[in-house]
């Protein structure tokens, strides 16, 4: 009998602590809880009065992504090239060439480079400072430079548009360099924050030139498309007089430029919206410009005159139509959407959502889309930059990747 009353009471007592250590457990996990919300709480208190890097307007969009059909139909003419200097050319951007056949083009490693009939590969000249790190980073752009726009001019001087450093002429036998405008030099008292597309009148000299933003500079150009804001110009340089002229302003992340044969208009792309425009610089229309492609089936780059009357434009991101519409399009009418990605999202993410999908577009001269190449698996290249025709050779550009893509026949 007293074993089994000693046994009730040492049960008891294990109940007991039992059931304390029970609650005080209990009450750690309830505390934790109360924690963990008020943590998450002060977060996201915390993340709303974080102020965003961008500011956003809503935008409407003209409508769906047109169909791949007619022209736009999708097919492999651009799975027919071959890739040269894998590892040592990395974004060749845009290209010019002389009467020797050598073709010039710059890198993200701020680099200029000369490419001979051979396929030799010359450096030029450093735009900025010669640093190991250049070209790992985008953080190292404003130090090394980015040379974007690249042309000959009538003297056989590299005219380049560097995206940091401004304007420049350069020799391309000594690489020396003279700055026609610095990107700190002002016109209609803004600054330039993004040089980019370029073209140079062949009968006048006049270079033309976009400054794509003159907020966002080329290594935070995914903020720029996000935030969709119309603080892009087109301008023109006389060499003459040294003077910078402000043609047009208030454009969406104005791009590539070109020139028509008879030098009566030039074409510009507008990235950020996916939208082409005229300008007329000679005739009754003059100084005016008008839409002639609107809501394309990508984000076009720049714009090339092909050694067959008509125009290239390289389309660096398409935007297609699948379950969902594109993912900039969803955003695009959502200012409030767009602060907040900005502010959570690291800018690399955004490379998650860009397909591995190639295209161009052929344009006649009034504008209109005549046919397409396409790369629907990304087998030779994707992200088209630039596409330049020289001596039977079209050379595919691009702002990032590690080659260069070339077809060495043009598969009308």
């Amino acid at each position: 009998r007293r074993t089994f009353c000693r046994e009730k009471t040492v049960q008891k007592v294990l109940s007991s602590i039992v059931c304390r250590v029970f609650v005080f457990l209990l009450f750690l996990f309830r505390l934790w809880r109360r924690s963990l919300l008020a943590a998450l709480l002060a977060a996201a208190v915390g993340l709303y009065l974080l102020p965003s890097p961008i500011d956003p307007k809503p935008h409407i969009l003209k409508g769906p992504p047109p169909a791949l059909e007619g022209p736009l139909a999708v097919n492999t003419r651009l799975q027919r090239g071959r890739r040269l200097f894998t590892g040592k050319l990395h974004g060749p951007e845009s290209f010019t060439a002389d009467e020797n056949g050598n073709v010039y083009t710059g890198t993200v490693d701020g680099k200029l480079w000369r490419i001979g009939p051979d396929d030799s590969l010359v450096l030029i000249t450093h735009m900025g400072q010669e640093l190991p790190e250049c070209g790992s980073s985008t953080d190292y752009e404003p130090v090394c430079g980015r040379p974007h726009g690249v042309r000959l001019d009538r003297h056989g001087q590299l005219i380049v548009a560097d995206s940091y450093f401004g304007l420049y002429s350069v020799d391309p036998e000594t690489g020396e360099k003279t700055l026609l405008v610095a990107s700190s030099d002002r016109a209609a008292g803004l600054p330039f924050a993004f040089l980019n597309g370029l073209e140079i009148s062949s009968q006048t000299g006049i270079i033309y030139f976009t400054d794509s933003s003159s907020r966002w500079g080329r290594r935070h150009v995914k903020l720029e498309v996000i935030e969709l804001n119309s603080l892009g110009r087109l301008l023109s340089y006389d060499p003459r007089s040294k003077n910078v002229t402000v043609l047009l302003d208030s454009l969406y992340m104005p791009n590539g430029i070109a020139l028509a044969p008879d030098e009566s208009f030039l074409l510009l792309a507008e990235t950020s919206i996916g939208r082409i425009l005229r300008y007329w610089l000679k005739g009754p229309k003059a100084g005016s410009k008008e839409v002639i492609l609107d809501n394309m089936i990508g984000y076009p780059d720049n714009i090339r005159l092909s050694d067959h009357g008509t125009f290239l434009v390289g389309i660096t991101t398409p935007r297609f139509q699948k379950f969902l519409p594109p993912f900039l399009d969803m955003i695009a009418p959502y200012p409030a959407v767009k602060r907040f990605l900005a502010k959570v999202v690291p800018l690399s993410w955004y490379n998650l959502l860009l397909p591995r999908y190639a295209l161009v577009l052929e344009l006649g001269m009034d504008g209109q889309i005549i046919g397409t190449l396409h790369d629907p698996e990304g087998r030779l290249t994707w992200a088209i930059s630039d596409v330049f025709q020289h001596r039977g050779r079209t050379y595919l550009g691009s702002t990032d990747l590690p080659f260069l893509p070339i077809l060495e026949a043009w598969d009308s």
